[in-house]
């Protein structure tokens, strides 16, 4: 394959990936609106899948599948059953004034399906103060996040020294913005006077929010949630940034699983927009608004979703990557696939480019998971993608992944 064109190259890897977009809305897992602001905020692409769906042309897309099943037999490229019958009704996109989304004039109008000022989240449960239970890179920039937006922090180690490293993590970032001109030195001194930096989870009991951001271990978190149980008063809403992990798990840790909700930031967590707000069965309607009100007080896109492996972002974001691995093992070049990605779909980065920068191991974590949930044979993680973790080539972090740094 190596003779294949940077269009052939796309297409490949694009058109499953906007397939599974249409099962994950045929599914009610996730509005339109929500699936393409994911893919937009949580991974820099200039449009969300359904939308590129429109541009192209439903009819397109479902014949060029339907063309790929024929030949695979690969379930995942067979057209989904929302798309043939859109396609059947005439909803072919934005050329025929209606696909996902209604057009006049060539531009999306509102209808039925269109969120009206009224939809807006309402803070249910007020939110004064904020625990952070960790001391990583997310946990910082989560803090960060909630004192500059005015909310007292307070962030809770292993140590007063892992404690202490938060503040100056942050210390640090702002002090860099202060330097380019993007924030006052008095802004900058108000956020960290925000901060408290604490090594007992004692120090939580009076907090309105808890957000954990440990490491993804289950019994970890599963010791943590009981512990936070005992210690936050009633009413304090219990969040964890797992994006990978049972949530409804963490909630049954607890006395109180509907006050149990993910908050899944992006990283680096001050920058990116996206949160996706994961509601498990058992989590209170009140207590999702209030999350999504509160994502967008400090200044985030919140998304909504339910509680299943890859929730929007990762579940439509590995698939693609496992493709793109699948496609250099057919003898298509990594520097061939890249390029092709940046050229032909306007994205920032090449799949292999990403796949380093997230880290191999956590990408084959995550398609396993995915693997383990979804049972799609197309899903099982590309042997070449699992050998690279073996041979300890897990990305920019190791200095070595699919490239070399």
């Amino acid at each position: 394959m190596s003779e294949t064109t940077n269009e052939q190259i796309a297409s490949t890897l694009v058109l499953p990936y906007l397939n599974h977009a249409v099962r994950m809305y045929e599914a009610r897992y996730a509005s339109r609106g929500d699936i393409d602001a994911a893919m937009r905020f949580g991974c820099g692409y200039p449009a969300g899948p359904l939308t590129v769906l429109d541009e192209i042309g439903l009819d397109v897309v479902r014949d060029a599948l339907a063309a790929r099943y024929a030949d695979s037999g690969d379930n995942l490229h067979r057209p989904a059953e929302l798309l043939e019958a859109l396609v059947a009704d005439g909803r072919t996109g934005k050329a025929a004034g209606r696909g996902f989304y209604t057009y006049a004039d060539g531009e999306v109008v509102a209808d039925a399906e269109t969120p009206g000022a009224d939809d807006a989240p309402a803070l249910r449960h007020e939110i004064r103060s904020v625990g952070v239970v960790g001391t990583g890179t997310m946990a910082s920039g989560i803090a960060q996040v909630f004192a500059q937006a005015g909310y007292d922090v307070v962030v809770v180690g292993r140590s007063a020294e892992k404690a202490a490293g938060v503040r100056a993590f942050i210390d640090k970032g702002l002090s860099r913005a202060v330097e380019k001109g993007k924030l006052e030195e008095s802004a900058k001194e108000a956020t960290l006077a925000r901060l408290s930096l604490v090594a007992s989870r004692e120090e939580l009991a009076d907090v309105d929010l808890v957000v954990e951001a440990i490491a993804e271990d289950l019994e970890l978190k599963l010791e943590l949630f009981r512990d936070l149980d005992r210690i936050a008063k009633r009413g304090a809403i219990l969040s964890t940034t797992t994006s990978s992990l049972p949530i409804t798990e963490l909630a049954e840790a607890t006395s109180r699983p509907e006050w149990v909700i993910g908050m899944h930031f992006f990283n680096p967590a001050a920058v990116m927009k996206l949160v996706e707000v994961v509601t498990t069965p058992l989590t209170s309607p009140e207590v999702d608004e209030t999350v999504r009100a509160l994502s967008a007080a400090v200044g985030k896109v919140a998304v909504s979703c339910g509680d299943r492996a890859g929730f929007i972002v990762n579940c439509l974001l590995f698939p693609y990557l496992n493709d793109a691995v699948r496609l250099h093992e057919q003898g298509v070049s990594l520097e061939a696939i890249d390029a092709a990605l940046k050229e032909q779909a306007k994205l920032p980065m090449g799949p292999f480019e990403l796949l380093d920068v997230v880290g191999n191991d956590v990408s084959l974590a995550i398609q396993k998971e995915l693997f383990t949930e979804f049972k799609e044979p197309g899903f099982a993680p590309a042997p070449l993608l699992e050998q690279v973790v073996a041979d300890g080539r897990l990305g920019r972090k190791t200095g070595q992944g699919f490239h070399t740094y």
